[in-house]
């Protein structure tokens, strides 16, 4: 099993968790019961795509960007699927338009 965490523009997240539940993978999944995705709104350091994104952090002191993170997991065999999903729907054009991360798991433990 592996873990797909995703950084994305807040402009883009929308597109990309429509494409990843349109993608084949995620349909398996939800027959499986065996998919989990979670969204959080974070402040990071992508490019600004324009001024708007552009916010002075007190706390860090440091311009940032409010961008959004995704974590999923996945099967083995469904993270080529995803992470192609997440870089096609994530795109905006410039050379730096986020960032997909795929880690191993030992175990996921489902709660009953």
């Amino acid at each position: 099993m592996k873990e797909i965490k995703a950084y994305v523009h807040r402009s883009r997240v929308a597109d990309v968790i429509a494409a990843l539940k349109a993608s084949p993978a995620w349909a398996a999944a939800v027959k499986a019961s065996r998919h989990n995705l979670a969204v959080y709104m974070v402040k990071g350091s992508l490019l600004p795509l324009d001024d708007e994104e552009r916010h002075y952090s007190l706390d860090l002191g440091d311009e940032v960007v409010n961008e959004y993170k995704l974590e999923l997991l996945c099967e083995d065999t469904e993270v080529e699927e995803l992470v192609q999903a997440i870089c096609r729907a994530a795109h905006t054009g410039l050379a730096h338009s986020g960032l997909v991360t795929v880690t191993t798991l030992d175990q996921a433990i489902s709660i009953p």
